[in-house]
């Protein structure tokens, strides 16, 4: 089934707007659906379009971009040739797909936009790597967009509630109750999308079949192949970015969420594996949160890179991660979520979610944390802080069950100047208790 993604509508602003004068750069993980979205774009909006996956590309064409640098004319000759493509000017678009793969072609976009005939758009991981750009001039004429797995929003599109989110949005609004029945449906929808993930095709795999063990089969393939690029590319540290890739859901399953680097190696320090966690980064298959030591003098000032949590980017995937060497039928997260009633695993689950919602709607991702032996009054730890407007909301994810937010408390009166009102998302309806709203999980992302 096709699966319809927001970032169109924000590929089509581009090409209205830019007519011609940048290129577009589409960034995401691997399986996230960056070459398909770019050729249904393409096939709806022009005349034709032509399509250069250079995974797949043979040696000839990607010589054609160091040969023919200099002559367009014989360059989009030899790849109209070569691809039974007719090309009109102005009217018909270039793909460079996997355009990291040949740092030939990414360099040329600045000659090739200024050209002007046609207009052009990239796909990419690990762009920034420094294998993958150290012998090019990076082209100032790209527009850069990142793609995520699919939010809340457009996995309820593709299981055919096309007005759940809206009516979520007015009662987000309006800080309004939807009630017992509507409440516990849409929760029954999230704990599947905690399931599934956002992951294209686990999620077309879902909509038409509803076989949890099928889609766990394709996101232990899409894990594989994660595991492929980190031997290929990663050549030289690849031991080091496994070593963090697999103990994220151990790290998450903790209290203190902090990745802590000792349950690696004894003594272990951050700048050995440095290089490991700047590839998972610019591969988009995790999502840093970095502490916000001081946000009295603003998040970005503040921010300690030493000191992180490490989300993955798609929830579906933790889920199969964290049970990677069992079977589908030993997974017991499956049955306690969808009978709602996780226990051990519930803050990790919940918390990545929230992470993966927060960073899908734009938001940076950043928490407070601040230990004291000496005073107890000054330890916490917030979740998530998020910017808004000019103030900063706290977020914190709590279980249906919870009883106490001591840390949000301290938090808001040690930073009351500074701060819009907190919020906790948990698993239970649209209420206001003790001046705190809080509301429920599937709502993260209209925060």
């Amino acid at each position: 089934m096709e699966i319809r993604r927001k970032i169109y509508d924000e590929i089509l602003e581009w090409k209205r707007k830019e007519n011609g004068s940048s290129a577009l750069l589409i960034e995401g993980a691997r399986r996230v659906g960056k070459s398909f979205i770019v050729e249904k774009f393409a096939s709806a909006e022009y005349k034709s379009y032509l399509l250069i996956d250079f995974a797949q590309a043979p040696e000839d064409v990607k010589k054609l971009f160091e040969t023919e640098g200099n002559d367009f004319d014989i360059l989009f000759a030899a790849l109209s040739a070569h691809y039974h493509v007719k090309l009109y000017q102005r009217e018909s678009c270039i793909i460079f797909d996997e355009v990291q793969l040949c740092p030939r072609a990414r360099q040329m976009i600045k000659y090739l936009v200024a050209d002007g005939r046609y207009d052009y758009m990239e796909t990419g991981s690990l762009i920034t790597l420094k294998q993958n750009i150290q012998d090019i001039v990076l082209p100032s004429e790209e527009e850069h967009i990142q793609m995520f797995p699919l939010d809340f929003e457009e996995f309820l599109w593709a299981m055919g509630y096309e007005t759940t989110y809206s009516l979520l949005k007015e009662h987000y609004q309006g800080k309004k109750p939807l009630g017992a029945v509507l409440h516990r449906a849409v929760m029954k929808r999230f704990r599947e999308y905690m399931l599934v993930g956002g992951m294209p095709q686990a999620v077309s795999e879902y909509a038409v079949i509803h076989d949890f063990e099928m889609v766990d089969r394709i996101k232990r393939r899409i894990l594989r192949l994660y595991r492929e690029d980190i031997t290929k590319f990663a050549k030289g540290y690849e031991s080091k970015v496994f070593a963090i890739f697999d103990e994220i859901p151990v790290q998450l399953s903790k209290k203190e969420k902090v990745y802590k680097l000792d349950s690696l190696k004894k003594s272990a320090r951050a700048r050995e594996y440095e290089d490991a966690f700047v590839w998972l980064r610019e591969a988009m298959v995790v999502s840093p949160c970095l502490n916000a030591t001081d946000p009295t003098v603003g998040l970005k000032l503040s921010e300690d890179h030493t000191t992180q949590k490490i989300y993955m980017a798609d929830t579906g995937l933790l889920v199969t991660l964290a049970f990677q060497d069992d079977s589908f039928m030993d997974n017991e997260l499956y049955r306690e979520i969808l009978f709602d009633r996780i226990q051990v695993n519930e803050g990790m689950l919940m918390e990545n979610v929230v992470a993966q919602m927060l960073r899908c709607a734009g938001h940076r991702l950043l928490f407070y944390s601040r230990s004291s032996k000496e005073n107890r009054k000054e330890r916490m730890e917030i979740d998530f802080l998020v910017k808004s407007g000019k103030k900063i909301m706290p977020v914190e994810v709590k279980s249906s069950a919870y009883r106490k937010h001591s840390s949000l408390d301290k938090f808001t009166g040690k930073f009351r100047d500074r701060i819009a009102d907190g919020i906790i998302l948990y698993g239970k309806d649209v209420m206001q208790k003790e001046g705190i709203w809080h509301l429920p999980l599937y709502m993260a992302g209209l925060i």
